[in-house]
């Protein structure tokens, strides 16, 4: 049973939180931690836009820090689901900081997250394909299957110490 791609669209997502002291360190710049938890975030609701299903995490990779986030400034997160394999979906997110004052905005840091549809028992369902609707989403969609061999390389290598 082959299920009709879903269109980008459907899973883009778009956060906007300000920055406040809280959020960061001694630099007076977004916490690196502060800012993945808030990808993870956006990247689930991404997902689950997509396929209707509950999702788990199942890899972050290619988070890319370019540059700073300044208290102060708006932090504006979107995600869009890029590919997908059998059960799992390909995210991706481009974080932007934007100066209120100035309106000077600026890409501050990209990735990658994989997440895995489940079913109700808990164990890994298919997930629709998804059908990218302009050239950049085409290219991140084409350029795909080279990240999942990557990430599966990756798990093959791993190290655990207690192993």
């Amino acid at each position: 049973m082959s299920e009709e791609a879903r269109p980008v669209g459907r899973s883009r997502s778009v956060m906007t939180e300000l920055v406040f002291p809280t959020d960061t360190n001694h630099n007076g710049t977004m916490f690196g931690g502060a800012l993945m938890k808030s990808i993870d975030k956006i990247s689930a609701i991404s997902a689950m836009r997509h396929c209707g299903r509950t999702v788990v995490t199942a890899s972050t990779d290619s988070l890319d820090f370019l540059a700073p986030i300044r208290m102060g400034e708006a932090v504006e997160l979107e995600a869009f689901v890029t590919w997908t394999h059998r059960s799992s979906m390909e995210v991706y997110v481009v974080v932007r900081a934007e100066n209120l004052f100035t309106g000077e905005r600026k890409i501050t840091c990209t990735a990658f997250s994989t997440f895995v549809a489940l079913g109700e028992d808990g164990r890994p369902v298919p997930v629709p394909p998804v059908a990218p609707e302009n050239e950049a989403e085409r290219r991140l969609h084409e350029s795909a299957p080279e990240r999942y061999e990557q990430r599966r390389r990756r798990r093959a290598q791993r190290f655990s110490p207690t192993e």
